[in-house]
């Protein structure tokens, strides 16, 4: 199934065959003729063994024994066998298993026989494992299994064996020669940087190999200086990728700060850029806003990564680069998207979400996008990255961008990318300590001819806030050949209440217990049924506030928000 144009069809090849060039050279490189070039093919002895940043669950080691293995949010029962004896439920699932970040979950349990069962597995999968799945070799998935073995080194090679030893060293710095010879065929994005850290904490930390460290950090310090926008954000504008990231990167400064070894500037720089960037994204009630493939916000770990940067300075109004704007009044915390899709490399998880905004107040959130499903929910994909999906308007039933369907672009870039249709403008202004949001998109243009204006003004207290909505042609007064239908949407977090009032008065009932009043004029207000896919416990429902109504050409939106004494 494809949806291109020709000239996305002549951009795919170039992908394709920039793509075959990629594997080409890894696999001269990682040829035996050429592997001498990357180390000893030993793991003699280890020069650090790096902190694990991600939360464990020592009830999973429970839960093994008894025949579960959940990964990815999703079940999986493999009775007295093993994991690898099974068909994966899923590539995510897949992809984990192989990655054996959950070797942490057996390290936290800290008895003899999580020991045996984290030893016994990975035996296993140095047996025959490896090669039940092509999850197994992609380069990302790669790396996050040397840094999962490295990270848990305490585990699985303290008071072993001769015969094991020397079994899962080898194995250890086998995955990494073929690994710095192949992270370049990783996917553009999160990816690339993902098996990049696999080398760097390899030859970081495997005695042999310390003197390949100069080549590889190089190459991290280039790789996060492409990929990390000056403003902190990731080229794909997906602030969960900064988190995951910083997991990693955090604890790889640490490694350098204990051997007394100066960290590169462009890593320790991108660390510090990218830690301001998850404050900006950050709601009152401490999740990510939901743009671009966020769904839901691990709060150990992002209360974890940002307890290592404490900084006092005041957060930007708008970031220059990833193109989110925040607004922010006395306990009023309020995140819009006023960008457009990232390049189609690392648009894969991108959103249609152009002008949408998330609100919070206090700790409460009260106005979220439907966020992005969880790895076991992939068929609610599509539907959450419309713009119906999103706390903005939708022109005739349409998305505000494409989403381009085309099997050999999925596979090369790791989804089907959103493209914008049209271009964005925006700017901020204060007067008298309020702050008002003005921007314009022109993405259904080309095909409705009418551009879409939202302006957002809020008060020096925080407690009003007063938008608009107007359709209008990019160029004098349009007249339609026939009416439009149109559809605001102000979707409600799943712990926000709402109940009529009085006349057509809309009473939202905040999670803190605080009472806002939500009005409208210029289209027929309804309270509709929603979904929101970033639960942790897969899609649940909610629902949203919907202003509707039909336009033939000029069409303005008012609508109002106030907090109740």
């Amino acid at each position: 199934m494809s949806n291109l144009t020709f000239i996305e069809r002549a951009r795919v090849m170039r992908l394709a065959m920039d793509q075959a060039r990629r594997r080409g050279m890894a696999g001269l490189l990682g040829s035996q003729l050429l592997r001498w070039r990357y180390g000893a093919p030993i793991a003699e002895a280890l020069t650090m063994v790096p902190q694990e940043l991600r939360p464990a669950d020592p009830s999973f080691h429970a839960e093994l024994t008894r025949g579960q293995f959940g990964l990815a949010h999703t079940p999986a029962y493999v009775g007295s066998g093993t994991p690898f004896d099974i068909t994966p439920p899923n590539e995510a699932w897949a992809r984990e298993l192989h990655g054996f970040g959950w070797l942490r979950h057996l390290t936290s349990a800290a008895s003899d026989e999580a020991t045996a069962s984290a030893r016994a597995l990975v035996k296993e999968w140095i047996g025959y494992g490896e090669r039940r799945h092509d999850a197994a070799w992609q380069p990302d998935v790669t790396g996050r299994r040397i840094i999962s073995w490295l990270c848990n080194a305490g585990l699985l090679l303290e008071n072993v064996d001769e015969a094991f030893f020397d079994r899962t060293s080898t194995r250890l710095v086998d995955q990494l020669i073929g690994l710095s010879a192949s992270w370049t065929t990783a996917p553009d994005g999160y990816p690339r940087l993902e098996a990049l850290l696999g080398v760097v904490y390899g030859d970081f930390c495997i005695v042999g190999h310390e003197k390949h460290l100069a080549v590889s950090e190089a190459r991290l310090s280039a790789e996060l200086s492409r990929q990390i926008l000056p403003d902190g954000g990731h080229v794909s504008r997906n602030s969960n990728v900064l988190l995951e990231l910083l997991l990693d990167l955090l604890p790889l400064r640490q490694c350098y700060a204990s051997c007394k070894r100066k960290l590169p500037d462009g890593i320790d720089t991108a660390i510090s850029r990218m830690s301001r960037m998850l404050r900006f994204m950050r709601l009152g009630d401490g999740t990510l806003a939901r743009f671009n493939g966020v769904g839901q916000t691990s709060m150990a770990e992002l209360s974890t990564v940002l307890a290592y940067e404490q900084s006092v300075e005041p957060l930007p109004v708008e970031t220059a680069d990833t193109h989110y704007i925040r607004l922010a009044r006395d306990g009023l915390v309020m995140i819009a998207d006023i960008g457009e899709a990232p390049r189609l490399e690392v648009a894969g998880q991108a959103h249609a979400g152009v002008l949408s905004f998330e609100l919070s107040a206090g700790t409460s959130a009260i106005f979220v996008n439907c966020g992005a499903p969880g790895p076991a929910d992939h068929q609610h994909d599509a539907a959450a990255r419309s713009t119906a999906s999103h706390n903005t308007l939708a022109l005739g039933n349409k998305s505000s961008g494409r989403l381009l369907q085309d099997d050999t672009l999925e596979r090369l870039v790791g989804g089907a990318p959103v493209q914008s249709l049209g271009a964005v403008v925006a700017r901020v202004e204060t007067h008298d300590g309020a702050i008002s949001l003005s921007a314009t998109h022109n993405g259904y243009v080309a095909e409705f001819g009418l551009s879409h204006t939202r302006r957002i003004d809020i008060g020096v207290s925080g407690g009003v806030i007063e938008g608009s909505d107007r359709l209008a042609g990019p160029a004098g007064t349009l007249r339609l050949a026939h009416d439009l239908p149109f559809a605001i949407r102000f979707h409600l977090h799943p712990r926000c209440r709402c109940e009529a009032g009085d006349g057509d008065v809309l009473v939202l009932h905040a999670s803190d217990g605080t009472r806002w009043h939500f009005t409208s004029q210029g289209a027929q207000v309804s309270l509709e049924r929603s979904l929101y896919y970033a639960d942790p416990a897969g899609p649940v429902r909610s629902r949203q506030i919907v202003l509707r109504g039909a336009c033939w050409g000029e069409t303005d939106v008012s609508w109002r928000l106030e907090r109740q004494t």
